[in-house]
């Protein structure tokens, strides 16, 4: 007959980590897509061009916000919080959320899926209208940016915003877990 074995190890140590513990949670996607008609109005359907965010990029300080609230700021790029790029899809962010009762709220609605989606705040400086189509349709050239923001409700049905962990921080965690599974391994092969 096989003896049963029993190997313990002590946990006394251990410690868990939750979202408020100073993992940082990020938001990420597109605020807008390029080339992808959108019927803003009945009878008004915009698209914006490749290249409309390039000047506003290089200079302004712009805000991420959730539903375009200017009371509820996620991150700024001038605080290094946000971080907005172009490329060959369209206007690409990632936001640092704060901990607030209003990234807490956005992050829990989020991580089930109600909210996931995003807009952007802008005044087109440089856009071309072709008058005799129906709907009427208006590009959109040029834009000076004042702010993305995730919405529950976007005017862009091709923009989208995910949540995750700040990389930083979660290669840190993996680093803290394997050495727990080493620490594990030991006591149970001793």
């Amino acid at each position: 007959m096989t003896k049963k074995e029993i190997r313990t190890f002590d946990i006394t140590n251990l410690t868990t980590r939750n979202l408020e513990d100073g993992v940082t949670q990020v938001v990420s996607g597109y605020a807008a897509v390029f080339n992808s008609p959108a019927l803003i109005y009945e009878d008004l359907e915009e698209t914006i061009m490749p290249g409309a965010f390039s000047t506003a990029l290089a200079n302004s300080d712009i805000r991420c916000l959730f539903d375009h609230d200017w009371g509820k700021v996620l991150g700024r790029t001038k605080s290094g919080t946000l971080r907005l790029s172009e490329d060959e899809r369209g206007l690409k962010f990632e936001v640092d959320l704060p901990n607030t009762s209003v990234a807490k709220d956005l992050a829990e609605s989020m991580a089930r899926g109600d909210i996931n989606q995003c807009s952007f705040g802008f005044i087109p400086t440089n856009e071309t209208w072709d008058w005799d189509s129906t709907p009427v349709k208006r590009s959109i050239n040029e834009v000076e940016l004042y702010e993305v923001s995730v919405v529950s409700l976007p005017a862009y049905d091709d923009t989208e915003a995910s949540l995750s962990r700040n990389k930083k921080d979660f290669q840190k965690s993996m680093q803290q877990r394997k050495a727990l599974i080493k620490k594990i391994d030991s006591a149970l092969s001793a």
